[in-house]
């Protein structure tokens, strides 16, 4: 209780004194209270509607992912905070594509953003490559401030299909581009710096660093951090320089590419951002909420993808860790602004993922197939294996859990599109 005021004071006086108010109304207003007419007040008081959307998005992060980090990170009958979001559901992930049944992160994005199914690589454009509009232009339309936090490179496929078209997600100069000159969004904060300056000009980050030759810049729209800038953003590359960067317009770019290298276990796989991600949506949050009319913000963890795909467990429960703690930001956000829809899911999973016992004669194989481990259990002296089958993604449901106005919508199993129909009655209202 008292860690959830503690982490409110980073939202100002105002945001405090709200959670002082949560913490002495669960405090002196239990369950059966001393006054018969309390009840029927709460039932009186009008249910505050949704000016604000935060929709956090664990890259590749199935039902087993999740319960490997409740044991690691909360032991045996612990909780995530995203599993204490007061409704939860189901997903399905199925594409609209001639050439697969499983999805991938810009086919799925696509349908969170546009409500339409599409084929894998699409970036907010249907089946016949048409464009499609956006939630993150349409709250931008309605007068709302936007923004997106991710690990990965800003302009990859999540938060670009919020704030972008294209037909290939690959063309992440032009996503870029796009953001300054067509979407807009106010805040951007993640890795990518690559993207945003041509071949040959290096930008805070070397070009060919020694973690991994092969990153440097790529870009063929110009200098568009020196756009950016001219456009009244505020750039950004360190944990510092973001921390003093006064509220408004923010282009924060922490690295070439993601903010991680996902190489095979004990080959230089490494998960430790420039700036983490509970301090960037930290500071989104900070700025964004000063917008009258509301916002929406798109969070993005991709270590859980990345280091899913190279079946590494360690690194995959580090990302969790960070995941988890920006869900708690986000929680204690949503406990002083009840006018808040948070949302916590998943593209799609990755790895095909299973939590076992440690069991030697139970090993399953090598390569792809072969047990992940042991790890520890919070508060335990048991530990349990993680079990890969594929290195890539699986058609299986993920689940959504969600708190605020409108979150008892995701209860029940829905397509993934559903998404939109939800995040759309705060977003793009119709009129």
């Amino acid at each position: 209780m008292n860690t959830r005021v503690r982490n409110t004071r980073m939202w100002g006086a105002s945001g405090a004194a709200a959670a002082a108010a949560v913490v002495a109304t669960m405090v002196i207003s239990p369950t059966f209270g001393a006054s018969a007419s309390a009840p029927q007040v709460a039932a009186k008081a009008k249910a505050p509607k949704a000016k604000n959307v935060i929709f956090i998005n664990g890259d590749g992060m199935g039902a087993a992912a999740r319960e490997a980090a409740r044991l690691n990170l909360t032991g045996l009958y612990g909780q995530l905070n995203m599993d204490k979001l007061t409704n939860s559901g189901q997903l399905t992930t199925t594409p609209d594509d001639p050439k697969a049944v499983i999805t991938d992160s810009a086919a799925v994005a696509t349908a969170w953003a546009t409500g339409e199914k599409t084929y894998n690589g699409a970036i907010s454009v249907d089946v016949d490559g048409n464009r499609l509009a956006t939630l993150g232009q349409q709250a931008k339309s309605a007068g709302k401030a936007t923004g997106l936090v991710t690990t990965a490179q800003v302009t990859d496929a999540s938060p670009a299909a919020f704030f972008a078209n294209s037909a290939d997600r690959s063309k992440q100069d032009d996503i870029a581009r796009q953001y300054l000159d067509v979407s807009k969004p106010d805040v951007i904060l993640g890795g990518g710096e690559d993207w945003w300056l041509p071949k040959g000009t290096p930008g805070a980050f070397k070009d060919k660093p020694a973690e991994d030759p092969a990153e440097g810049s790529v870009g063929t729209q110009g200098n568009l951090i020196n756009k950016a800038k001219k456009a009244g953003y505020s750039y950004v590359s360190s944990a510092k320089q973001l921390d003093k960067a006064k509220n408004g317009k923010i282009l924060g770019l922490f690295s070439n590419e993601e903010m991680f290298q996902q190489r095979p276990e004990g080959q230089g796989d490494i998960y430790d951002p420039v700036v983490d991600l509970p301090t960037m949506t930290t500071k989104a949050l900070g700025s964004l909420e000063k917008n009258k009319k509301g916002f929406f913000l798109m969070v993005e963890e991709e270590g859980t993808d990345e280091f899913a795909h190279s079946n590494n467990g360690a690194k995959l429960l580090q990302s969790m860790r960070q995941l988890e703690k920006t869900v708690a930001v986000a929680r204690a956000y949503v406990a002083t602004h009840p006018d808040t829809l948070l949302v916590v899911t998943a593209d799609h999973e990755t790895g095909g993922l299973a939590v076992e016992e440690t069991d030697t004669a139970d090993e399953s194989g090598d390569g792809i197939s072969a047990e992940d481990g042991p790890f520890s259990i919070r508060g335990s002296e048991k530990k349990f294996y993680l079990d890969w089958t594929t290195s890539g993604h699986t058609s299986v449901d993920v689940a959504v859990t969600a708190s605020g106005p409108l979150s008892d919508r995701f209860s029940g199993k829905h397509p993934n599109t559903y998404v939109h129909d939800v995040l759309s009655e705060v977003l793009a209202p119709r009129r």
